[in-house]
């Protein structure tokens, strides 16, 4: 079977692009190695942040990008997806969050600086940690199992083949084509794109140009409101970066989500993982530290009353994304820990790699580039 585009991975980056192509009259087939709905890997589940708090340009112009898109896929599904409850960035360890200030102000995002006290009392349910960065109008919750059902949706109905249970077995080059081995047989395309989560490097082998790509499992929690903690939808989506040295492993985020309660977790800290071994057991020492973190600084939520999550994080050593072409595949990698939020942007950026030779993404997004450490607040923090 020949085909315009074949994408390796149902998630949301990979989902996103599917519907990218096949909304623009392009033949899709997408590709997915497990069954709707699976938890296997890093889009499972009821919730992820967005916001914009980005100093760089690079995702300033992604996230920006991303809301309008986010209400065309609301509008085209009807689906409830984004939930804009408002943000805040605080911490004595976050360096950069002047620099987040400075390029909203160019940019005219919508924002405030507030007092620890100022916040708590408007935020109960939270304590504070430093000057606090609030973004009041940019910033909210993404529902993350709805959003990757919708964006498969919409690829359908613009007529993409979406095929579950059905990995990728190997790629195979040509000067023309791409030939993809399927276990029901090879599917050829003009171009595929890759954006298989924890399975990229397999699929690629060794010499593909790509950086290190490192497989956590991570382990959030949900825990339960307290009874007079105000409902979730009055919860701003936060993140905090307490100053080193300090008795946690790294800086943490959270989110209020209805039915849920708080979902805290610390960012890139988890054991080293084969996705297709995971334990999904939560790790003792590192939940006992995430129920004292809450305890300390979450005093809406019960830390002994929880539920934990288990997810993979794929990251690169700088923490930036892969976003690039070689030959006829493009590849989508490192996105965990910041990038769902940007998925239907990267669905277009990866749109844009699979049908125009010219196409290129941004040099710190490229393939081979030198890995340096350029982290800020936000890649350790989701």
């Amino acid at each position: 079977m020949t085909v315009d585009h074949v994408v390796v991975g149902g998630g949301v980056m990979g989902a996103a692009a599917a519907w990218q192509l096949a909304r623009r009259g392009r033949e899709v087939v997408l590709l997915e190695r497990f069954g709707p709905g699976h938890l296997q890997g890093a889009s499972h589940g009821s919730s992820r942040i967005y916001r914009t708090t980005y100093a760089s340009d690079d995702y300033l112009d992604l996230t920006q990008e991303a809301l309008g898109l986010w209400r065309e896929l609301e509008a085209a599904s009807g689906s409830q997806l984004l939930t804009l409850t408002g943000g805040v960035s605080h911490g004595t360890g976050r360096a950069d969050l002047a620099e987040i200030a400075e390029a909203f102000t160019a940019r005219g995002v919508p924002f405030a600086w507030l007092s620890p006290q100022e916040a708590h009392e408007r935020w109960p349910g939270l304590r504070f940690d430093g000057p606090v960065l609030h973004e009041s109008a940019t910033a909210g919750r993404l529902h993350a199992d709805r959003a990757v059902a919708a964006f498969q949706r919409a690829a359908a109905a613009h007529g993409a083949s979406v095929r579950y249970d059905s990995p990728a077995r190997a790629l195979h080059e040509r000067a023309d084509a791409v030939v993809v081995d399927t276990d029901d047989g090879p599917l050829t395309a003009r171009s595929v794109v890759v954006a298989a989560g924890a399975w990229t490097a397999g699929l690629l082998g060794a010499g593909n140009g790509l950086p290190p790509l490192v497989v956590t499992q991570e382990q959030p929690a949900h825990f339960r409101l307290r009874p007079a903690s105000a409902p979730a939808d009055d919860w701003p989506v936060f993140t905090h970066q307490p100053r080193e040295p300090h008795d946690y492993p790294s800086g943490t985020y959270g989110l209020a989500v209805p039915g849920e309660g708080v979902k805290v977790g610390f960012h890139g800290v988890g054991p080293v993982t084969d996705p297709d071994h995971r334990t999904f057991t939560p790790e003792p020492g590192q939940l006992a530290t995430l129920r004292d973190y809450v305890r300390a600084w979450i005093p809406g939520a019960d830390p002994d009353l929880l539920e934990p999550i288990s997810c993979t994080y794929t990251t690169t050593p700088d923490h930036d994304f892969v976003l690039d072409r070689r030959g006829r595949v493009v590849v989508a990698a490192g996105f965990s820990g910041h990038g769902f939020k940007f998925a239907p942007a990267i669905g277009r950026l990866l749109a844009d790699l699979a049908t125009d030779d010219e196409a290129r993404a941004a040099p710190r997004f490229a393939l081979g580039r030198h890995s340096t450490d350029r982290t800020t607040g936000e890649t350790r923090t989701r």
